[in-house]
């Protein structure tokens, strides 16, 4: 069972699924949060079960991956895919049909990722689209359905992209082996860095701007370590600048609230 946990990429996962249940807590969901909460899971849960299992022939000898690594069979991970992907239909439907189309307009842009666009000048795109439709999924299924601001569509999508480019970190070199060249192994190694830590300050620096408020400028310092750090903490560092934005976002909100 831990294997196939590992194999959904985890901290990815909960730091999403945390961070648009709280935005959806401040925005008003109420008792519908638990909603978001749990479609948004299950979309993470199948976008990663999805990029191991797609990815276990490229991913031959490595052995920090679960299915490569026979800690869990591809068929398992395979079935846990999709039963996570249908759950997702009725979950995301609960926060209404606006907000579900929205969010498997989502879900469909990490799997096109997956898919191959991992390997082209395109890998950034689907990271972009899904996280800024990440906050529309939220207010779209409010009581009173609306896009959100302009500015938090785009800081999430600054942030996203930032997050591909750390993402990818580890297994540049590798990839760029496998020949797939996406903008993070094209830019190697302290380019992605350089670039990561560029759009996760740019996220950051559109949310002080959008809700005119400097606080969440305190992600800048997590920023900086991504763009100073070895890949692996410095992904690490990239989720705590996510959630440092997000959540002096989410205190400014609720402040004002």
């Amino acid at each position: 069972m831990l294997a196939l946990v590992r194999a959904s990429h985890p901290e990815p996962v909960l730091v999403v699924t945390a961070l648009t249940g709280a935005l959806a807590l401040v925005a008003g969901r109420g008792p519908g949060t638990a909603w978001v909460v749990l479609a948004v899971l299950a979309g993470q849960l199948f976008v990663g079960w999805s990029n191991d299992y797609l990815d276990r022939e490229r991913d031959t000898g490595r052995t920090d991956k679960p299915i490569v690594g026979n800690q869990v069979a591809a068929g398992t991970v395979r079935i846990a895919a999709v039963v996570a992907l249908v759950a997702a239909v009725p979950l995301s439907l609960a926060s209404g049909l606006a907000a579900a189309v929205v969010h498997f307009a989502g879900i469909a842009s990490a799997t096109a990722y997956n898919l191959g666009l991992k390997a082209t000048v395109l890998s950034a795109a689907p990271y972009a689209l899904s996280f800024s439709l990440v906050p529309a999924f939220v207010t779209l299924g409010l009581a009173h359905p609306h896009w959100p601001p302009a500015w938090m569509m785009a800081a999430a999508a600054l942030i996203g992209v930032g997050g591909h480019f750390a993402q990818a970190r580890p297994d540049v070199e590798r990839d760029r082996r496998q020949h797939v060249l996406g903008l993070p192994q094209l830019a190697g190694d302290r380019g992605a860095a350089i670039v990561a830590a560029l759009f996760l300050a740019a996220g950051a620096a559109a949310i002080a701007i959008g809700a005119r408020n400097a606080l969440p400028l305190i992600a800048f310092v997590p920023a900086i370590g991504v763009a100073i750090t070895p890949p692996r903490p410095s992904f690490l560092l990239t989720l705590a600048t996510a959630a440092l934005s997000a959540a002096a976002f989410l205190l400014i909100a609720g402040r004002s609230a």
